[in-house]
């Protein structure tokens, strides 16, 4: 090689490894200057890989809804649970919207949706809100599914608008207060202890992720802070959310209700027992349940793949 051609070579290394480091600057100035901002670009990454665009619309009575929506076939709509948002089912999306058109909101009081401090957040006001997001979305019926607290408003759809709801998903669904056992969740605050579920630090959001997960997905740490700090911002709001849907037993909404229904529990779920699920079979009449072993509350993000077929599979028997 010539000594020229050794001087262009060098040069090159040196701009290749400016480029490199520059590159890691900006990267480490995404991830600790603007921490809020690298989660935003990973949960866009996920979406364009589960095939969904997130959205956002607004309501007759002015609050907005984001949501997130992607594949094509009957709609299914997915609400999440109580300090959740619809990025819980951003994984087991990827699964289903190869089969259905998929539409998970943020439902109002959580994410990114409208958060009003002096609304109704009972179950059945949720109802309504959903109802309302959907006729704008010009989707009259529905197949519902519902984890944790979203279980307990897809039941209270069900049994307000059964014409409205073609089959329900119920993943560790909340709501039946009146006849289930006591989970370790419920001991603890019906003792008077500090509620779980609510998040004021990092700290508690590790807690709460132990808590509700046998198996949790891995988390960054800049992730978990930006979450940690989104929770503790809507702690006043969630308190008085928890409340509400406390107050709400569906049991007696809900029996001999004859849509047809998936029950999944995670064999090890501490904040609602997996006892449950026998509950809401007897309820239920055409419910068939699934207990997933080696998993917590939250299903949907432990095992999206198990819990997506266990789904496919139970749509096309119907």
């Amino acid at each position: 090689m010539r000594r020229g051609d050794n001087w262009r070579m060098r040069l090159l290394l040196r701009a290749g490894l400016a480029l490199l480091l520059a590159a890691g600057l900006v990267a480490s100035a995404i991830y600790f200057v603007f921490p809020g901002f690298a989660v935003s670009i990973a949960l866009d990454g996920e979406h364009a890989r589960s095939g969904l665009v997130k959205r956002q619309l607004d309501l007759a009575d002015g609050s907005r809804m984001v949501y997130l929506e992607g594949g094509r076939g009957e709609p299914l709509v997915l609400l999440h649970g109580f300090g959740a948002d619809k990025d819980n089912f951003t994984r087991v999306a990827r699964y289903l919207t190869p089969h259905y058109h998929v539409i998970a909101p943020d439902l109002i009081g959580f994410g990114e949706s409208s958060h009003p401090a002096d609304a109704d957040y009972s179950p059945t006001a949720q109802v309504e809100r959903v109802r309302s997001f959907c006729r704008a979305l010009h989707v009259p019926w529905v197949h519902v599914g519902g984890s944790s607290m979203g279980g307990q408003i897809a039941l209270s759809w069900a049994a307000a608008y059964p014409k409205e709801v073609a089959s329900l998903w119920l993943l560790d669904t909340a709501g039946i207060w009146a006849t289930a056992p006591h989970s370790e969740v419920a001991r603890t605050v019906l003792a008077g202890g500090a509620n779980p579920l609510l998040v004021s630090s990092v700290a508690d959001f590790d807690a709460l992720v132990a808590l509700t997960m046998s198996k949790p997905p891995a988390i960054p740490q800049f992730a978990k802070e930006v979450m940690a700090a989104e929770r503790r911002d809507n702690r006043a709001l969630e308190e008085k959310i928890f409340a509400q849907i406390s107050a709400d037993s569906v049991e007696a909404r809900i029996r001999g209700l004859k849509t047809s229904a998936l029950v999944v529990f995670g064999e090890h779920d501490r904040v609602i027992d997996p006892g449950t699920a026998n509950v809401l079979k007897a309820l239920l009449p055409h419910a068939h349940v699934v207990i997933m072993p080696g998993v917590g509350h939250l299903p949907a993000l432990e095992e999206p793949e198990h819990a997506a077929s266990d789904y496919i599979r139970f749509r096309d028997s119907l």
